[in-house]
């Protein structure tokens, strides 16, 4: 693989440029194997959709290309999802559109070696119903088609607002993370030698996540020149282009002492392209999205006492961001901005999440009358830890 030079003239670090660079490189090999006559369709894609979201639609498309060559009678005139043609979409109906939606979802894929499942939820199916209707209804307006058949639809029901239960580390969860990263507390004895190496950049890691609510792609892409100590601040890159400026307090800024002053490795030891990067794997080399992930689920499953597997992924701590801020009063639209949602229903799902609210509605609403007179009781001579009198 050739190297990539950035001839770089705008504001943006090399690093989100490189890695712009390589979503457009995957969008563009998705193209060369989707029918040519579709140009148009890729143009609209990219003049309308962010990066991923494009990336995301052309996968899709190509997953609905490769679905009429093997399971439709498509397959009877052609072997190649470059061969398709106008016609081919031109003969499918509403109910074959529908077909499409039950099959993604749950669905196999038989290797020689393995037969892999794949189950789609509701969000996913519903970006996979928007990725075709988007198309179909290219293919209409450039008169490829006679009409929109996506109009014929079968509903897919989205999880409302609420309706689904925010998950979100408690203050308490929080302190135990904390303190199996400083400590290494719950750790294997083999994850205990990578913690004696990492326990610094890992404890920056999770307080950027709890404190500013960032998503894993703009913690991934954090580099050193995006702080300014001078000022009290750091830049983030949101989607859409957009840039936030972030203040930074004492934990934060000891946190990231900790880690360059006593961990991570001289700068004249790396690589160049990686000499900006802000958190560094043990190879020297600029963190990965996965390593992260890897990283956040370790050290939240044992604040959780569950298993690794099943410990919080990222976007989890930005969840716990945005409910600890909400709980501790701030407002729903200062947090908006923090957290770049686009819209203060989005926080609102947040400030609806109170399950502390939740435990004090219960605590004394007993039904046996055992029950109900321990709770007066305790309410009448509460215990006092010695070590909280004042």
């Amino acid at each position: 693989m050739k190297e990539i030079k950035i001839h770089n003239k705008s504001d943006k670090p090399d690093n989100i440029l490189e890695k712009e660079h390589r979503i457009f490189e995957q969008c563009e090999a998705i193209e060369a194997e989707l029918p040519p006559w579709l140009r148009g369709y890729f143009m609209y894609l990219k003049n309308n959709l962010l990066p991923m979201s494009r990336l995301a639609y052309l996968r899709d498309t190509r997953f609905f290309c490769s679905y009429l060559i093997h399971e439709t009678a498509c397959k009877e005139e052609t072997s190649s999802i470059r061969e398709l043609q106008p016609e081919h979409f031109d003969q499918l109906t509403g109910i074959d559109i529908n077909l499409f939606i039950d099959y993604c979802r749950r669905y196999k894929v038989e290797t020689d070696q393995s037969i892999y499942i794949y189950e789609n939820d509701k969000s996913s199916l519903a970006r996979k119903k928007s990725s075709v209707s988007v198309l179909f209804k290219y293919l209409y307006r450039d008169q490829l088609v006679r009409q929109n058949i996506t109009d014929g639809f079968d509903p897919i029901r989205l999880p409302k607002a609420g309706e689904r239960e925010i998950k979100a580390l408690q203050d308490d969860e929080v302190m135990r993370m904390l303190d199996a990263v400083e400590n290494g507390t719950g750790l294997t004895k083999t994850e205990m030698n990578y913690w004696k190496k990492t326990k610094y950049r890992d404890k920056l890691i999770l307080l950027l996540l709890v404190t500013y609510g960032l998503r894993l792609s703009e913690l991934q892409q954090l580099n050193l020149s995006s702080f300014n100590f001078e000022r009290g601040e750091f830049k983030v890159y949101r989607k859409r282009g957009k840039e936030s400026i972030m203040p930074i307090n004492r934990t934060i800024t000891k946190a990231y002492n900790d880690y360059l002053t006593l961990e991570r490795p001289p700068e004249d030891s790396l690589d160049s392209v990686h000499q900006d990067a802000l958190v560094l794997s043990i190879q020297k080399t600029r963190l990965t999205d996965r390593q992260i992930r890897q990283i956040v689920k370790k050290y939240t499953s044992i604040s959780l006492g569950t298993s690794r597997k099943r410990g919080y992924s990222p976007h989890k701590l930005r969840a716990t961001a945005a409910t600890s801020l909400i709980g501790r009063g701030h407002s729903i639209y200062d947090v908006q901005e923090l957290m770049d949602h686009d819209h203060v229903t989005t926080t609102q799902l947040y400030a609806a999440h109170k399950l502390n609210t939740k435990r004090e509605l219960i605590k004394n609403f007993e039904w046996d009358e055992t029950s109900s007179e321990t709770a007066e009781s305790a309410t009448v001579k509460p215990e006092v830890h010695p070590a909280h009198e004042k």
